[in-house]
């Protein structure tokens, strides 16, 4: 598929002209942390997103690197395929893509349901672009929603892709895929309006208090082409605990948020 043969996703409408509004309390924060975190669910994107599913035609998830971990029986996920590239177009993170772009179809670079899974229409969006407006519900404040679209349109959002869905035990997950012109900007984005500390700089929806995820163990193959940051909501819950974590892999920022009643 070309670069033309793209669909263009719909435009961010521009903000209402207004005071800038003061930038959250974490906006000062260290660095981007230099030790990357990984998930079972989270780490397919970054997998899937990088060169290293170019070279793979068609595995096994256990079989790739950063999802090396046995089943545990409740999920049955389809396999992985590599989308195709663009002929003549590099991989990202190779030699001579310097701008670190995913020139595969943004869409086929999110995670398929699993097996049982009840789909969220509304994340399919037009011909499987997502409305920014969709994206930016996900946050509970008007006035992050507010700024954050102002950022976007300011920072050249070309496209999202996104897929959600329900299991049968109650477990809601959506996945969201921002792309931007290049990997440089992408990473402005994610250092100044996703990046946290110690809990997320935008509260999301149903999860007011948050705090970095230490239940996952830091990958041990990680090939530092990508920075995954997760957090979890604090008990005492609402109805439903929420996980969230952000990806950042060249030009392509995800958002991946799971929830259920009584824990996540």
């Amino acid at each position: 598929m070309s670069e033309q043969q793209i669909p263009v996703a719909p435009v961010l409408p521009e903000p209402e002209p207004e005071q800038e509004p003061a930038a959250p309390a974490g906006k000062d924060r260290p660095v981007l942390r230099a030790v990357l975190r990984w998930t079972a669910a989270l780490a397919v994107f970054a997998v899937a997103g990088t060169s290293t599913a170019y070279g793979i035609t068609r595995v096994e998830r256990t079989d790739l690197p950063g999802l090396a971990t046995r089943p545990d029986g409740r999920w049955d996920y389809p396999r992985i395929v590599r989308p195709p590239l663009p002929a003549g177009r590099p991989a990202p993170f190779a030699r001579n893509n310097a701008a670190d772009i995913h020139y595969a179809d943004l869409r086929a670079l999110v995670l398929s349901a699993p097996k049982g899974a009840k789909a969220v229409p509304a994340l399919a969006g037009d011909r499987g672009w997502t409305n920014p407006k969709v994206f930016l519900a996900e946050y509970a404040s008007k006035d992050d929603r507010d700024a954050l679209q102002g950022e976007l349109t300011d920072h050249g959002l070309r496209h999202i892709a996104a897929r959600g869905w329900t299991m049968p035990d109650g477990t809601r997950t959506r996945i969201y895929l921002l792309q931007f012109e290049t990997g440089l900007i992408a990473g402005e984005v994610q250092q100044d309006e996703f990046t946290g500390y110690d809990d997320p700089p935008l509260a999301l929806r149903g999860a007011a208090a948050n705090a970095m995820d230490e239940s996952y163990p830091a990958a041990a193959t990680a090939d530092g082409n990508s920075l995954v940051e997760e957090f979890a909501e604090k008990q005492p819950y609402g109805a439903e605990q929420v996980r969230q974590a952000y990806i950042s892999s060249g030009d392509v920022i995800a958002l991946v948020v799971q929830s259920r009643a009584g824990g996540a």
